[in-house]
């Protein structure tokens, strides 16, 4: 995900990259190779303690092992620099919680990287949807079904120590997505899901892997909308990897990717139309999330020039944790798992 926000940087008038911190030998190899290729000259270090105090920025963009995420941000904010934290914000809610409480004073420029929202094909259904073309919102429902998760440094990505759970790991963007599209707070819960296929195979230092692999979640919300997750990741051979609709009194939208279609289906049956939303082929190469990662970038890089808030804010990524951490408790209990989110925290 570091090279991938290497490449968007580059795409980004204004924007300089000027120092790496991994302390993964491989890693900074490539990260070398490929900043030569785009014409970046950053400094490159081995600990990020160096990096903050030699290298002079205006924001730091975390794309490190979600169990690192802690404690980086603790160390950044004590510096007071612009921050975009990648998902999931942390692996746990009280580290979440406390980092959000933290945010909430914090004089710089603090953002959860949560790119689904910036894919230009949800973008424009989020557009349709919160101008009121479905009507009052009652159903949502969303459906990856994608490959297995990736090989990464050390395949830490093969534990729930390490990612918080698939829920968290993964799905956070789609819980921020209800969150988001609905305009509503959750109260409720409840999660079906097993490691199935995924993985069982692999050992390290005698412990195989524990993250589930699929599930399904039903959420309620405070507003009587409910929404629902369907989740498989050994469903490579699917046609589309993410799809999305509403159901409202007026009809149903939805929004497919790849395929980048917006289709509306008016209950008045005057005829399905559907919308093709292109994405600028150069932000479609620069990584894999349809174009999103150069849009998030670029809205980032405008806030952090022009002073403006946030569009996700740490409360999105606490929130986005909460909803992970309930699923995977219900899966785990085979219960609901009531929230309360009217204040911060609770």
């Amino acid at each position: 995900m570091g090279r991938e926000h290497m490449r968007n940087l580059a795409l980004v008038e204004g924007a300089n990259l000027i120092g790496i911190a991994d302390p993964d030998e491989g890693s900074r190899i490539t990260a070398k190779v490929l900043a030569e290729q785009l014409g970046q000259k950053p400094a490159i270090f081995s600990d990020i303690t160096d990096l903050l105090e030699t290298c002079d920025f205006d924001a730091a963009i975390i794309a490190s092992p979600n169990f690192t995420h802690y404690s980086l941000l603790n160390q950044i904010m004590a510096k007071n620099l612009a921050i975009l934290v990648e998902k999931p914000l942390c692996t746990n809610t009280e580290d979440a919680l406390h980092i959000s409480e933290m945010a909430a004073n914090y004089p710089e420029l603090f953002w959860v990287g949560m790119e689904y929202r910036y894919m230009p094909p949800v973008s424009r259904f989020i557009e349709r949807v919160h101008a009121g073309e479905p009507g009052r919102l009652f159903m949502m429902y969303i459906r990856e079904h994608r490959f297995p998760f990736l090989s990464k440094v050390g395949d830490w990505n093969r534990f729930n120590r390490n990612t918080g759970g698939t829920l968290v790991e993964k799905c956070c963007h789609f819980f921020d997505l209800m969150r988001y599209i609905l305009q509503d707070e959750p109260k409720r819960v409840f999660a079906s899901g097993a490691q199935n296929v995924n993985h069982l195979e692999e050992c390290y230092d005698g412990e195989t892997p524990d993250i589930i692999d699929n599930a399904y979640v039903t959420v309620d919300f405070m507003s009587g909308a409910r929404a629902v997750l369907d989740l498989c990741m050994f469903a490579e051979g699917a046609e589309q990897q993410e799809e999305i609709y509403v159901l409202g009194d007026l009809g149903r939208l939805d929004v497919a990717i790849p395929s980048a279609n917006v289709s509306w289906f008016p209950r008045e049956k005057s005829g399905v139309t559907i919308e093709h939303i292109d994405t600028p082929k150069a932000a479609l190469s620069a990584g894999d999330h349809h174009g999103a990662t150069y849009f998030q970038l670029l809205s980032f890089h405008r806030c952090l020039v022009s002073g403006d808030k946030p569009a996700l804010q740490a409360i999105d990524g606490l929130r986005a944790v909460q909803m992970g951490i309930a699923a995977q408790k219900s899966i785990e209990t085979g219960l609901p798992v009531e929230l309360n989110f009217t204040e911060l925290g609770e």
